[in-house]
């Protein structure tokens, strides 16, 4: 994919711009049997869990069950790759993440699908900052603190993500290039595993979305240090943001949306984006 490509996909995955690669087919009984949620990382981490949130809605407005599956791995090209190859009936949805849609799509190669060809996006669905946390035993109490510990200890310290180019990998890359430090990058298939392993100690620090991070940081399980977005954040408006910590500059966010085939006929996306809207304004909050 070149870059007239990626920008393409970054603008209608990014704006939740509704398409359809084919024709205009009225379903007036969609849908009469469940529907299948494909969530493209393992249960218990903020993905996960906002997927289930948005199963369980979709449930009650559709009048029908929607079943979700974590097939995870591969940067989430299994996922995506499960999608492209669903019936284009609607019956296959995706929740679309900026990591997985854009990231995997830049930096493999030989994918068995293209996100323009084979997508159809349905909605966005929210956007997310990463939060800086740390295992206890890491002697750091700021990120001015976790800088000069990482300069004095070049890869010692280990970052969590849950795989390649993810948000949390392209915080910490980032993060990385921007304070001068350097870290030890250690992928998982998923939050509930990376974020096991750094409440043990076997990972020192991760950047990790808040609903599974800052339970732990409330519980002194888990210490936080700085949230990635532009200012400080609802959910934890004592905590600087790294840029204001001592890496001017920097700022990551994520985003989230609801993908179909991209065969699906439009009235179907059209009723799908309108639930989705209506989720958002009635039910759903995330910070």
């Amino acid at each position: 994919m070149g870059k007239p490509q990626f920008f393409a996909a970054v603008m209608l995955c990014g704006l939740g711009i509704v398409f359809s690669a084919h024709g205009q087919v009225t379903s007036s009984d969609y849908p009469s049997r469940p529907v299948r949620l494909i969530v493209p990382l393992s249960p218990g981490g903020l993905v996960d869990t906002f997927g289930r949130s948005v199963a369980q809605y979709f449930s009650e407005r559709l009048g029908q069950p929607v079943v979700v599956e974590n097939p995870p791995g591969a940067s989430q090209a299994i996922a995506a790759e499960a999608l492209a190859r669903s019936d284009p009936d609607g019956y296959t949805l995706l929740i679309g993440t900026q990591s997985g849609i854009i990231s995997t799509t830049v930096l493999r190669r030989n994918l068995p699908y293209d996100p323009l060809r084979d997508f159809a996006t349905i909605s966005l669905l929210f956007e997310s900052p990463l939060y800086l946390v740390v295992h206890p035993s890491v002697p750091a109490r700021s990120v001015a603190d976790l800088i000069r510990l990482a300069r004095a200890q070049p890869g010692k310290l280990s970052f969590a993500t849950i795989g390649t180019g993810t948000a949390p990998h392209i915080g910490g890359a980032l993060f990385m290039k921007m304070a001068g430090v350097e870290f030890l990058h250690v992928p998982y298939k998923g939050s509930s595993q990376a974020i096991a392993d750094l409440l043990s100690g076997q990972v020192q620090l991760m950047f990790e979305g808040g609903v599974s991070s800052l339970p732990h940081a409330r519980a002194g399980k888990l210490r936080a240090l700085a949230t990635t977005a532009v200012r400080r954040t609802g959910a934890m408006p004592t905590l600087p943001t790294v840029a204001e910590a001592g890496v001017p500059g920097y700022e990551v966010n994520t985003w989230f949306g609801l993908m179909t085939n991209a065969g699906v006929p439009r009235t179907i996306i059209d009723r799908l984006n309108r639930e989705a809207g209506d989720m958002l304004r009635t039910r759903v909050k995330i910070r």
